[in-house]
């Protein structure tokens, strides 16, 4: 069975994420129009299109730095349209966002830490917990805790977005633009670090241009065009129908 056009029905009740309907975009400019999709829990979602898709809109929307137009985000059973950012950190949604945004002039591990500021139990025994595991998943940062953050490579910064969405304790991790501005070997290496992140027991939610990097860590894909998603599909039946790369992906 090929790729089809998305029509998810009712939300899934053993989803971890359950999106129906949402509009949104910035001010009065709608860029989301109907967006529906569920990521289940334990698994690899990938959300592809080119640039300018809506791709990082619906991030942002998902992770409450805008608010929706229309729509229903449930996540874990609850409802969280509208929710503030920190709320939704709190419930276990945490994204590394698109352009790292750490703090520059902080240091490595003052920047993990401060990911730690929204998380259920942060007990001092839990964070430093925390703290262990990003230092193992990231041996570098370890390295470099008491380097200011603004000083490392873009693909180290990288390393500490992600750590420090990792701090939260997120039972999903949202990933925008993993690979965006580094070179082929430093992606290879943050994908092999996400697979262990994911065998732990993390749920993760990639959205990525590079179509090669998405398609080859997720085990299930949606592809987005002009604030839509229009394609939802295994990845492999993805890589095969040239058609829509060409259609859908500019490749």
């Amino acid at each position: 069975m090929g790729a089809s056009p998305v029509s998810p029905g009712a939300p899934d009740a053993s989803a971890l994420l359950s999106v129906r309907g949402l509009d949104g975009g910035h001010g009065p400019i709608q860029v989301l129009a109907d967006i529906s999709f569920d990521v289940r829990e334990g698994e690899v979602m990938a959300i592809i299109g080119a640039n300018g898709a809506g791709k990082t809109t619906l991030l942002r929307i998902l992770s409450g730095l805008i608010q929706p137009m229309r729509g229903s985000i449930r996540f874990a059973g609850r409802e969280i349209a509208g929710s503030s950012s920190d709320e939704i950190v709190g419930l276990g949604l945490c994204q590394a966002p698109e352009g790292r945004r750490l703090f520059s002039g902080l240091t490595v591990e003052e920047n993990l830490r401060l990911g730690s500021f929204r998380r259920r139990d942060k007990s001092r025994r839990v964070v430093a917990d925390a703290l262990d595991q990003v230092f193992a998943y990231f041996p570098r940062l370890a390295e470099r805790r008491g380097q200011l953050a603004g000083t490392m490579s873009g693909g180290e910064q990288q390393m500490c977005a992600i750590g420090r969405a990792l701090m939260a304790g997120p039972r999903l991790l949202a990933i925008d633009e993993l690979s965006l501005g580094l070179a082929p070997v430093i992606v290879e290496e943050l994908v092999a670090i996400l697979y262990d992140i994911h065998e732990a027991g993390t749920t993760v939610l990639l959205v990525e241009q590079d179509v090669s990097v998405a398609l080859g860590v997720a085990d299930r894909a949606l592809v987005m065009q002009s604030g839509k998603i229009v394609l939802q599909s295994s990845p492999d039946e993805l890589l095969a129908d040239d058609a829509i790369i060409k259609s859908y992906l500019g490749g």
